[in-house]
């Protein structure tokens, strides 16, 4: 056994961040703690870094999506060093090597004057509603195979893409980053028969699903978990207990300085305006113990948006614990707003009461 390496604040935080998000992707705890254990440094690449930890890990493996997954972790939470950009393209081709054969293309859309790579399920001739997914400020295209898988199921065109900044997205992250979904639609219809449009809009891309439904018609219903809507942006004695981890990865998004996010995150902040022009379905996934996004960004949703429904969970941001469930309760949501077929939408209900009953039990 080596002795543990001394730890930063920060490098503490990341560790038990990623332990959250290695779960979501299929990987142990215990493999977690096996490639932390000489972990030292974060900003720096070589012996002892984060980057050689994950790198190595990625670099066993045998199966592309498993290493896919370990060179995500290796630029998690956003690619601050060469070798953490180095992961970022080898996410990508392990994703690409793993997807032939599977119904997955590789898409490179023209968006807001740049060229923006997406994940799309296979060319279909049919007319299908559209489905938008895309995570977080950490969360990278590749993280969401299963809804590309499903698509056919789904009965959708099925669209994986990035928030800007993050990952492959050239774009920059500010105020006016909604418009990215409409450029998305506009750039998918283009070479998809789209019908009408959903998102499944996680976290801070659920905050820009929210903006550009108060700005036109098109968006016809969004499923969310912790999206920020205003409070996360405008409360400064909120701002001290947000995770470092997420305070620097805005500013590595946005270019500012992390000193000067709490008064330049303002703009971010929807308007109960805004919030009064959003007329389309939103189920949201709350997490009661959030330690990015306060509880007041879903209480006021439910005081905005007479078309809200909400399921907590005891967990914290993305209610990492509570995976079976979110993705049970996010299908039923996609099929009732898109009416998909009454069974399913029974089944899939009955599944998660099942599993919802199944938690409570001692």
């Amino acid at each position: 056994m080596h002795p543990a390496p001394p730890r930063t604040a920060y490098l503490t935080e990341l560790s038990g961040l990623v332990l959250l998000h290695a779960r979501a992707q299929g990987i142990t705890p215990a493999e977690c703690r096996e490639v932390l254990a000489d972990v030292s440094d974060v900003d720096r690449d070589g012996p002892g870094s984060w980057s050689e930890a994950w790198l190595t890990a990625a670099d066993r493996q045998d199966d592309p999506l498993a290493a896919c997954r370990r060179y995500n972790l290796a630029r998690f939470p956003y690619p601050a060093t060469a070798a953490q950009r180095f992961a970022v393209a080898r996410c990508v081709e392990s994703f690409d090597t793993w997807r032939h054969g599977r119904g997955i293309e590789r898409l490179v859309l023209p968006v807001l004057g740049e060229r923006v790579p997406v994940w799309a399920s296979a060319a279909d001739r049919r007319s299908r509603p559209l489905l938008l997914v895309m995570g977080g400020i950490v969360s990278v295209k590749e993280q969401w195979a299963q809804f590309l898988l499903a698509a056919r199921r789904l009965g959708m065109h099925v669209v994986v893409a990035e928030m800007p900044g993050v990952g492959e997205n050239p774009l920059r992250y500010d105020p006016d980053s909604w418009r990215l979904l409409p450029a998305l639609l506009d750039a998918v219809s283009a070479v998809r028969s789209v019908t009408e449009c959903y998102g499944v809009l996680l976290s801070f891309s659920g905050h820009l699903g929210l903006r550009w439904a108060s700005r036109e018609p098109r968006l016809r219903g969004i499923v969310t978990v912790g999206a920020p809507v205003r409070a996360l942006f405008t409360d400064r004695a909120w701002w001290p207990r947000v995770p470092l981890t997420t305070r620097r990865t805005l500013a590595h998004l946005t270019g500012w300085q992390v000193d000067d996010l709490p008064a330049r995150l303002a703009g971010f902040a929807l308007s109960d305006d805004e919030l009064s022009a959003v007329r389309i379905p939103v189920h949201q996934v709350v997490s009661t113990r959030d330690e990015i996004v306060p509880m007041a960004e879903s209480e006021l949703l439910r005081d905005r948006l007479p078309g809200v429904s909400t399921v907590e969970f005891d967990d914290v941001h993305g209610s990492p614990g509570h995976l079976t469930e979110t993705k049970l309760w996010t299908v039923r949501a996609l099929l009732s707003m898109s009416r998909g077929p009454i069974m399913a939408r029974a089944a899939v209900g009955g599944l998660f009461g099942l599993r919802r009953m199944l938690r409570r039990q001692p």
